[in-house]
């Protein structure tokens, strides 16, 4: 295994682990005959990913793109995200992934808030690109992907370094603010690389071995997972990452199967998914040593570990630090939604509202830290252009995850809940405050209160609480009039926000309770033990939230 020492940079790495590995598979696709690209599979090696990045390095340089930039990739999960990323980040570039389910007004936000230098956009994702600019502020070029070698505009203003440090940004990734717009969290090259060697010195039942494994992600590559956290322990342990487009149930284990995966990364909705499959004598015809992932429900931890004969490995992380916490020793806690130890480099203070400890067994908000010398170390270098909402993380010397834990007698911490207004659904984190905000541009609406419900097979959905303005409620008594409605603001949701985002539930009430301060009280919408699911007058619009990749339509596939 390469062990980057800290002031190691990407492209460095990346050179010594081809030197080291030469002919091994770095990045793979699995075959698929259906998929518009590689539908033959496709392997990359280390050598040859680096040669292909020095001819990406030297396209990017001679246009002027360099140290200072930062670049959009609209690239979806192709391989070419990474070897773009790996090509940019060597230079000192700034790589600004995009979510390829946002709306073009999130993606307008993005471009401006980033303020991005160019963006690398497939030909099937032009027009949404397209939209985007329209409604943003600021206008920067983009060059296609399939023509990228006549197509890529010179930079506006060239850059004159092109040597990276550790602390030179690597990526910007977008996750959900729980104010309302999503926050930049800006990754250096010495985050992403620490996160990767974490992850693969974690021992017990988390063990690389020499000859390398082959990690089979599902998970797109705009998230921390799959480009950061698996990616970069594989290039330091000679292993490859298999990049699939997107989960689907029925294709997983052909994929795993075909492509010999040794690890796979999953998430709950992924498990459950996977059991309710029907029973196979093929179940345990496999090479995957564990699963790593977060979210299985507690039921089906034992069930699944028995019927396909591999532990799933439960882990904490976040995007604001990716060195994960597993529970990786034997004997696991299984079913218990136990994510593992405090461990040297990632200090664990579970805490009340003033910040103070505990006892262990009391619920509180788990902190976190490098050490009490150096606090900050390896984490996310802050949120974009926010320094107020950086140093409010970061108060008291600890990060404040927003997570609710339990921490048993024996050190064990285990997830309980988000204390964030954060609604998790799919492995999409949701700020329940974005939504509500859109939700108050429709003209009918007066208020939204928004807050996530439980999902049997998404872990969360989200609901959207409504009080509507009085001629909206008076014209709701007409018939057919709340049919009509639903349908209308479900599409405004949709034309908004990426599809997960839109509520789910849908429940219209002439009143949501409220504070002398005018605040919000979602906890005494529907009184402690209702399911809100299950009150008079509770629309269900799940059926309606579809996936689709055709800009300004509303037909597609369910997710």
């Amino acid at each position: 295994m390469l062990n980057p020492h800290e002031s190691a940079t990407i492209g460095d790495t990346l050179q010594e682990a081809a030197t080291a590995f030469g002919d091994r598979p770095l990045l793979v696709t699995p075959p698929n005959a259906a998929r518009s690209y590689d539908p033959q599979g496709r392997t990359i090696t280390y050598a040859q990913a680096a040669q292909a990045v020095q001819g990406l390095m030297a396209r990017y340089r001679q246009a002027g793109y360099g140290q200072g930039h930062r670049i959009a990739l609209f690239l979806e999960s192709r391989l070419e995200h990474m070897l773009h990323k790996l090509a940019m980040n060597a230079l000192g570039i700034c790589c600004v992934p995009v979510n390829p389910d946002y709306r073009p007004r999130e993606l307008a936000y993005l471009i401006d808030h980033a303020h991005v230098d160019l963006a690398i956009v497939l030909t099937s994702r032009k027009p949404d690109w397209d939209a985007a600019i329209e409604e943003a502020s600021w206008r920067p070029p983009c060059a296609i992907l399939e023509q990228f070698d006549t197509t890529l505009p010179s930079a506006t203003a060239p850059a004159r370094h092109w040597s990276p440090t550790a602390d030179t940004p690597a990526s910007i990734l977008y996750t959900s603010g729980t104010t309302g717009r999503p926050k930049g969290c800006v990754l250096s090259h010495r985050y992403e690389l620490a996160a990767g060697a974490y992850y693969a010195t974690r021992g017990g039942l988390v063990d690389f071995r020499p000859e390398g494994e082959r990690i089979y992600n599902p998970l797109p590559l705009f998230h921390v997972n799959a480009s950061i956290l698996s990616f970069y322990a594989a290039l330091l342990t000679g292993s490859c990452q298999i990049q699939t487009d997107r989960f689907q149930p029925t294709r997983w284990w052909q994929e795993v199967r075909e492509t010999r995966a040794t690890i796979v990364h999953y998430l709950g909705v992924i498990v459950q998914m996977l059991c309710v499959q029907p029973p196979s004598s093929a179940d345990k015809e496999h090479c995957v040593r564990f699963g790593m992932g977060a979210g299985v429900e507690p039921q089906l931890h034992a069930a699944f570990e028995e019927r396909f004969g591999f532990p799933l490995l439960e882990l904490w992380g976040m995007t604001e630090n990716v060195r994960i916490l597993v529970d990786n020793m034997p004997p696991r806690q299984v079913g218990t939604r136990a994510f593992g130890r405090a461990t040297p480099g990632i200090e664990v203070r579970v805490a009340n509202d003033a910040g103070a400890e505990v006892p262990d067994g009391t619920l509180g908000e788990m902190l976190i830290r490098h050490s009490a010398e150096t606090p900050r170390k390896d984490f996310f270098s802050g949120y974009l252009d926010d320094e107020a909402a950086t140093e409010a993380a970061w108060r008291g010397g600890w990060f404040h995850t927003g997570d609710v834990v339990l921490r048993d007698a024996t050190g064990m911490l285990h997830f309980v809940e988000r204390r964030k207004n954060i609604i998790r659904r799919s492995g999409e984190n949701i700020a329940a405050a974005e939504v509500e905000a859109w939700l108050l541009t429709h003209p009918d609406v007066e208020l939204a209160a928004v807050m996530a419900v439980p999902d049997d097979i998404r872990e969360e959905e989200v609901l959207a609480c409504i009080v509507l303005k009085p001629h909206a409620a008076e014209a709701l008594k007409a018939p057919g009039a709340e049919a009509a409605l639903l349908r209308t603001l479900f599409e405004h949701c949709s034309q908004g926000l990426a599809y997960f985002k839109a509520p789910g539930w849908v429940w219209f009430t002439p009143q949501i309770p409220t504070t002398g301060t005018q605040k919000i009280q979602k906890h005494s919408i529907f009184g402690a033990g209702v399911d809100p699911r299950s009150v008079p007058g509770m629309h269900d619009l799940r059926a309606w939230k579809k996936r689709d990749r055709t800009p300004g339509a509303q037909g597609g596939k369910r997710d």
